[in-house]
């Protein structure tokens, strides 16, 4: 399993249930990643989202102990109510093609469980008031790849992969 996201210099996520910054590249680089694959979300990442609606072309898992059948089935996503029934649902699926999408609390949850982070960091501070645990500081976890920054809508970003020497099995 793996986690995507795109942090500012503060490791900041996000504000007022929505993205940081505006990053066309880093959109294409997320799409790259994901399309074809199963995303796990919590259910304001999917309120978030354009629409309301999961995103196509892949399998979307929604965490949502409040949710209704009625809705995942209208909207197309599976909705599961614990981390058990989003275990059981995750272990159908090819673990490197698991990627977790958000938000904060699904991914300070999940990260003990993904053995690689792709993190696209953003130089800049977009006044977060949501972050990811800082995987530098992290004693299990280590960058082991960075691609040259590149201008993305008038802001210096960067793509790099982190792994996990300590995954625990989920």
């Amino acid at each position: 399993m793996k986690l995507i996201v795109a942090v500012d210099k503060n490791w900041g996520i996000g504000k007022n249930n929505g993205l940081l910054f505006d990053l066309k590249e880093d959109m294409r680089h997320f799409v790259s990643y994901t399309r074809g694959k199963t995303v796990l979300m919590g259910y304001n990442t999917l309120r978030s989202l354009p629409g309301g609606m999961p995103l196509k072309g892949r399998v979307n898992i929604v965490l949502y102990p409040e949710g209704s059948d009625a809705d995942a089935s209208e909207k197309g996503y599976i909705l599961v109510r614990s981390l058990e029934e989003m275990s059981a649902e995750v272990k159908k699926h090819s673990p490197e093609d698991v990627f977790v999408i958000g938000g904060a609390m699904m991914y300070r949850t999940m990260l003990p469980y993904c053995e690689e982070a792709i993190i696209t960091k953003v130089d800049a501070d977009g006044g977060a008031t949501v972050f990811l645990d800082n995987l530098d500081a992290l004693e299990n976890w280590r960058q082991v790849a960075s691609e040259p920054p590149i201008d993305d809508n008038g802001y210096k970003i960067s793509f790099c992969t982190y792994k996990n020497s300590a995954t625990l099995p989920f």
